[in-house]
């Protein structure tokens, strides 16, 4: 009797855990999608959006998601099944957010047609999928759980994740398409783009580079990372720094994609319009090496 009781009592404790990871994802997709919900280009662009960018988008989604659920999904996962169900879980939190929002902000209406409706919640269920996601892990914990028992070192080590080199360098790919996705759709990217020089351009290639590097290896944030004293100062910059840069550009050029930003535009243009892209996207790669 004792034991079905020990049972039901852990049945209880799981359920709460994963529950208290919904609700927390629910909160994430708020914080982290609600500036996308409000920024009018957005909404036009899920109307005006090509439907097979729209798609592949959508179904990138999906895996990057599996990969964030692998490190936080709404409960400790073991298995590749485990962080399947928490990325779908996290997607659908992301789509209910985006269209609960939406409509109660009056930009989803009756009278639209569904395509529309469609176009505005798939585009809108990205990042706010994505701050589902973080949600379990940067807006905490229960306390007493294991999951937030300090280790010897003072870490969590129910958060303790061994981090490979491409992984380092997906979790930057993130971060940097999140902040790319808040700044892409505006016409301040193409304005700014249009009045630099090619001065303003390398300067902005340096500063971002810059940034990265400092944000991670210099100012000493919560997350960054030390050297140790017989590494060269070089060895970070080129492992991960530039590398790092490589990706926010490439993700910047695949956010100006989707929402059609480099169509019937020159290269040049192109070019100009990525490297300021790549600025936010930079600062965002070097966050998540701090955050995630």
């Amino acid at each position: 009797m004792s034991e079905k009781a020990a049972s039901a009592e852990d049945w209880r404790e799981e359920r709460n855990r994963f529950l208290a990871g919904l609700l927390r994802g629910g909160a994430g997709a708020l914080i982290f999608g609600l500036p996308m919900m409000m920024t009018m280009e957005l909404w036009a662009l899920g109307f005006t959006i090509a439907p097979i960018r729209l798609l592949i988008s959508a179904i990138a989604t999906i895996p990057l998601l599996f990969v964030l659920a692998q490190r936080m999904g709404f409960e400790r996962t073991f298995t590749w099944r485990e962080a399947l169900r928490d990325a779908i879980i996290a997607y659908a939190i992301g789509i209910l957010a985006s269209a609960a929002l939406l409509v109660l902000l009056g930009i989803l209406k009756l009278a639209m047609p569904a395509d529309e409706w469609v176009g505005k919640i798939a585009i809108q269920a990205i990042p706010a999928s994505i701050g589902a996601m973080l949600g379990r892990s940067q807006l905490g914990a229960e306390k007493g759980s294991e999951e937030d028992e300090p280790d010897d070192d003072g870490e969590n080590a129910g958060d303790q994740v061994t981090t490979s080199y491409p992984t380092e360098l997906f979790m930057m790919a993130v971060g940097a398409l999140f902040l790319s996705l808040n700044v892409a759709p505006t016409e301040e990217i193409i304005l700014i783009s249009y009045k630099m020089t090619q001065w303003h351009t390398l300067i902005t290639i340096f500063v971002s580079i810059t940034l990265m590097h400092g944000f991670v290896y210099a100012l000493a944030f919560r997350g960054g990372h030390e050297l140790s004293p017989d590494t060269p100062q070089w060895h970070a910059f080129v492992r991960f720094t530039m590398p790092g840069y490589v990706v926010a550009i490439l993700i910047s050029l695949y956010v100006l994609w989707v929402f059609g930003r480099l169509d019937d535009t020159a290269w040049t243009q192109i070019l100009m319009t990525t490297i300021v892209l790549a600025l936010p996207a930079s600062i965002g790669a070097a966050a998540a090496r701090l955050i995630l």
